[in-house]
């Protein structure tokens, strides 16, 4: 038997390898987990009012432009979290810092209207970051199957 012969009786055969192949007409995107509410694009119109208030908001000055900035941002942060809420609980794309940010942001906030000390703040938020991050983590791990993350 030749050294060509012997090579192809040790291939496997072009079926098999063609059936475990990935589709190559798929995007990123059609594996992303779809939202409660459906085909309705409601991230995507919340985004675009953020972007109008945006707009409207530095063209317009002033206490009203204000107004619409702030509304801009938190329209827009919203959106966001929204989409960084359901892919991490989904196991599709860890969010980890970005919702452990979060988290963070708001435990300060409240730890701040209330008056609390200096001194006993940063511990506080820093134990919220730490707890939140590592917390995150093994949601996602447990979500997507045991991955630390996903690259696509």
């Amino acid at each position: 038997m030749g050294r060509r012969s012997r090579q192809r009786a040790s291939a496997p055969p072009r079926e098999s390898v063609r059936a475990t192949a990935a589709p190559v007409s798929r995007s990123r995107r059609d594996d992303a987990p779809l939202p409660p509410w459906g085909a309705f694009p409601l991230v995507e119109l919340a985004a675009l009012a953020a972007i109008v208030c945006g707009v409207v908001g530095l063209v317009t000055g002033g206490r009203l432009g204000g107004v619409l900035l702030t509304v801009a941002m938190l329209l827009g942060s919203v959106a966001g979290l929204e989409v960084a809420i359901r892919e991490h609980l989904a196991g599709y794309r860890s969010h980890t810092l970005i919702l452990s940010g979060v988290l963070t942001v708001v435990t300060l906030t409240l730890l701040a209207f209330t008056g609390t000390n200096r001194t006993v703040l940063i511990p506080v938020v820093l134990f919220v970051l730490v707890t939140a991050i590592l917390a995150f983590r093994q949601l996602f791990k447990h979500r997507s199957g045991g991955l630390g993350m996903r690259v696509r």
